[in-house]
């Protein structure tokens, strides 16, 4: 597979670096006012589950990591593991709990994910850029708080915690964005 430059980062992307698959959890492309511009990234190694900060220069070449997704409906979390079965072939797959505990706050029951595959193993998965949830826990709103950008944090039907605004109340659908656990809008 063609190499990656560092400009062609991207959230969730996987790159060979020191013979280890690492994903890229987060990145920011930094040009000081003096020197060459870099590229901070935050690196999850998919073989320790390790994290780690590294800095690369500017226009540094690795060896792009192949991934494909597949549909998969998510069952039940067992406490170590979380279990998702194959909507064509009924198999059942276990992820370690730890590889998904980001999006586990904001994933239902039989709802359908994209499971990431690296080498034909199962390393995560995808989270879709939007879900609807129920309000289950919130302070009401009060009548005349209309001040822009203020929140309160909101419980929803799966146990995730957001940030809403003052007018949204228990019963409420809201849709969430579960990459960045943020609030979009009313549903």
């Amino acid at each position: 597979m063609a190499p990656v430059s560092t400009s062609d980062f991207r959230t969730g992307m996987h790159i060979q670096l020191d013979g280890q698959t690492w994903r890229i959890v987060d990145f920011q492309h930094v040009k000081p006012g003096k020197g060459g511009a870099f590229v901070r990234t935050k690196l999850k190694s998919l073989d320790s589950g390790s994290v780690v900060d590294r800095t690369f220069r500017s226009g540094e070449k690795f060896e792009r990591v192949r991934t494909e997704t597949k549909s998969m409906q998510y069952l039940y979390d067992s406490g170590d593991e979380v279990v998702f079965m194959d909507d064509e072939t009924f198999e059942q797959l276990s992820l370690p709990h730890a590889s998904v505990e980001d999006a586990l706050p904001f994933l239902q029951p039989s709802s359908t994910v994209q499971v990431l595959f690296v080498d034909e193993r199962a390393t995560g998965i995808d989270m879709p850029s939007s879900v609807v949830l129920e309000v289950t826990e919130t302070e009401p709103g009060v009548k005349g708080d209309t001040v822009s950008n203020v929140t309160k944090p909101a419980t929803v039907e799966t146990g995730g915690v957001v940030q809403v605004p003052l007018f949204v109340n228990v019963g409420d659908k809201i849709k969430v964005d579960p990459r960045e656990k943020r609030y979009i809008s009313r549903a």
